[in-house]
């Protein structure tokens, strides 16, 4: 989804193009990751090993990851410090999102 989403901003061949053409490419692309993306959330939520919030958390986390990269190497832009924070705290809530069963007890015992 990074790719649909913001390559545009750096694909030389797309100058000029209109909107409408931008947005067809992109969904192009997109089309292949919700092809993956479908059947994992499926089977990750059918199978009793997550939960939709889980899913969810997970999926947020990992498109961050990759968004990191792709600034990096395709938008030239730099990670500070407080960016490398926030991803931190985002990778922290996937710890909290399946550290504990749905349901159970809070943390500390109350």
């Amino acid at each position: 989804m990074t790719l649909a989403w913001y390559g545009h901003l750096k694909f030389k061949f797309l100058e000029g193009k209109s909107v409408w053409w931008i947005i067809l490419f992109s969904w192009g692309i997109a089309f292949f990751e919700y092809c993956l993306m479908v059947p994992a959330n499926r089977a990750g939520y059918l199978s009793g090993t997550f939960t939709g919030y889980q899913l969810k958390i997970i999926q947020e986390c990992i498109t961050l990851g990759v968004f990191v990269i792709f600034a990096w190497l395709v938008l030239k832009e730099k990670l500070t410090w407080n960016y490398a924070v926030s991803f931190a705290f985002i990778v922290g809530a996937i710890y909290f999102a399946t550290a504990f069963k749905p349901g159970g007890p809070l943390p500390g015992g109350h």
